[in-house]
């Protein structure tokens, strides 16, 4: 009995194991057109804005993006007029914006980094860096997690995201000088 408990144990947890990355899967092929198209309006590297997805999002099953369609874990800040959505992360009952659509949250991911002076210094990094765009991100506070720089390099080398940036590269015109491919 105990042995047929264990050999269950063991298939459920492969099960969960498998359904987890199958959902990272479904994720990436669920938004990779929006990181491309946001890529091209903004020049934020398409890997990085899906491996940022993947994490903030827990692979699109996060409590936080059924209940406000937030991506990114952008809190509300004081210039958010938008709806919001509490939520307990690095303190209980912190303030999340909330989003109508997944296409809302993107844009306005890009929309934060690039009108922000403390993310400026990563424009002038090239999309394909996405190294120095994990690492650089953390410097300018982006999250508290101490390995979030590789938690996302970790992710875009997992599942291939830089293939993403090199479509946007390849098929768009570029959003600002640092999307050349030199």
């Amino acid at each position: 009995m105990k042995q047929a408990i264990s050999i269950l144990l063991a298939i459920l947890c492969f099960m969960t194991a498998g359904a987890q990355k199958t959902s990272i899967e479904e994720y990436i092929q669920t938004y990779r057109d929006l990181a491309i198209q946001e890529m091209k309006r903004t020049g934020v590297p398409a890997a990085i804005k899906l491996a940022q997805g993947i994490h903030e999002t827990e692979g699109g099953n996060s409590d936080l993006l059924k209940r406000s369609n937030n991506h990114f874990g952008i809190k509300c800040k004081t210039n958010w007029t938008g709806e919001t959505v509490y939520h307990d992360d690095d303190a209980l009952g912190e303030c999340f914006r909330k989003y109508p659509s997944a296409e809302d949250s993107y844009r306005d991911h890009s929309n934060f980094l690039k009108g922000s002076s403390r993310y400026a210094f990563l424009f002038n990094l090239k999309p394909t860096d996405y190294k120095g765009w994990a690492y650089g991100l953390k410097r300018a506070g982006y999250a508290t997690n101490p390995r979030y720089p590789q938690i996302i390099i970790k992710y875009i080398e997992e599942y291939g995201l830089e293939e993403y940036t090199l479509m946007a590269m390849r098929d768009g015109s570029p959003a600002n000088d640092s999307m050349n491919m030199s």
